[in-house]
C-alpha cells in the first residue's frame, strides 16, 4: 500500500514536524568538520566571521538537514512499517511536503553556496548529489553497505572540511588540509559502520546489505575499528614530518586510548556498538581538532 494513501493531503507541515525531519543532532558531525576546516586554513576570522557563520550554516541547517529530508521521504514506505512515528509516515508532515522540503532546502543549499565562492559551491554541488543518490530510486546507494558507508563519510567529514578551509581562503584549499581532510573522511567510514549497528535487523529485512548485515556483528567491529585507527596513524606521521610533533603526540595519545577501548567493543559487539561509537568517536572527532590546529599552524596565523 501506498504511504501517500494514509497521510493528510492538505495542510502544512508544522515548524516543530519539520525541525524533526531535519534531526538537528545530525548537524553536529559536518558542523564540526567544517570548524576544523575554518581553523585549519590559517585564516584569522577578523573579516571573515559572516563567511565562517554562513559556512557553518550551509554544513548543517541546510545541506545536512536537506539529506535527513531527502532520506526519510525516499524510506517513507519502510518507515510506515518500521518506524511509523517519523514525521511523514505519522502525517505530521502530510502529502508530499516530505518531497517539497527536501527540494527546497537542496535549492537554498546551492544559492548559499553560491555566494561563498566557487570552490565552496562545487563542494556543495557534490554533497547534493551525494546525498540524494544515496536514497533516491533507482541508484539508491545505501543499498550497499560499503558504498552508502563511503558516500555519507565524504559528506559528514571530507566535504565540511574543504568547506570550512575554501570558505575562510577563498580558494582551493592547501593540498595538505586536503590530504589530512581526506585521511579523517576515510577513517569516517569506520564510523557509519558503526552507525548501521542499530539497524541491522531491519536492513536485514528489508534487504538493505549494510556492512554488519553482510560481515555479521564481530567482523563489522572489527572493520570499524582497524578503518577509524589506520589512517590516524599516517596523520601521525604526515604532522610529524611537517613539524608539527606536538600535534602528533596529542592524536598518538587519543590512538592509545581508542584501542585501550576495542577489547570491551570487540567482548559484545551489537551490545557496545553505541557505546564505542560515543567514546570512540569522540576521541576520533579531537584528533581531527588537533590535526586542525597544526595545518593552522602551517598554513598561516591561528585566529
Amino acid at each position: 500500500m501506498d504511504v501517500n494513501q494514509t497521510l493528510p493531503k492538505v495542510g502544512l507541515p508544522s515548524p516543530v514536524a519539520v525541525l524533526t525531519l531535519f534531526k538537528p543532532i545530525t548537524w553536529f558531525p559536518p558542523v564540526w568538520a567544517f570548524g576544523c576546516g575554518v581553523i585549519s586554513a590559517g585564516v584569522a576570522l577578523e573579516g571573515r566571521w559572516l563567511y565562517a557563520i554562513l559556512g557553518g550554516v550551509l554544513a548543517g541547517p541546510l545541506v545536512c538537514a536537506m539529506s535527513q529530508a531527502a532520506n526519510d521521504w525516499c524510506d517513507r514506505h519502510v518507515d510506515a512499517i518500521n518506524e511509523p512515528h517519523r514525521p511523514i509516515p505519522s502525517g505530521r508532515i502530510p502529502g508530499r511536503w516530505g518531497l517539497y522540503i527536501a527540494m527546497i532546502w537542496t535549492i537554498l543549499s546551492l544559492a548559499l553556496a553560491a555566494t561563498l565562492g566557487a570552490w565552496v559551491f562545487w563542494a556543495c554541488v557534490v554533497a547534493v548529489v551525494f546525498a540524494w543518490a544515496y536514497s533516491v530510486e533507482p541508484i539508491r546507494l545505501k543499498r550497499n553497505g560499503w558504498i552508502g558507508a563511503v558516500a555519507c563519510a565524504i559528506c559528514y567529514e571530507g566535504l565540511p572540511w574543504f568547506t570550512g578551509a575554501a570558505v575562510m581562503t577563498g580558494a582551493l584549499p592547501d593540498t595538505r588540509i586536503i590530504f589530512i581532510a581526506a585521511l579523517y573522511s576515510f577513517g569516517a567510514i569506520g564510523i557509519m559502520i558503526l552507525n548501521d549497528f542499530k539497524s541491522a535487523e531491519g536492513d536485514r529485512r528489508t534487504g538493505v546489505a549494510s556492512v554488519p548485515v553482510i560481515l555479521g556483528f564481530e567482523q563489522a567491529a572489527l572493520v570499524s575499528c582497524i578503518l577509524m585507527i589506520a589512517p590516524q596513524f599516517i596523520v601521525i606521521v604526515a604532522l610529524t614530518l611537517w613539524g608539527q610533533t606536538i600535534h602528533a603526540a596529542i592524536i598518538t595519545g587519543l590512538i592509545v586510548a581508542q584501542v585501550m577501548l576495542v577489547p570491551k567493543f570487540m567482548a559484545d559487539p551489537e551490545a557496545h556498538a553505541p557505546w564505542y561509537n560515543g567514546t570512540g568517536t569522540l576521541l576520533y572527532v579531537l584528533g581531527m581538532l588537533a590535526s586542525a590546529f597544526a595545518l593552522g599552524t602551517i598554513t598561516g596565523a591561528i585566529l
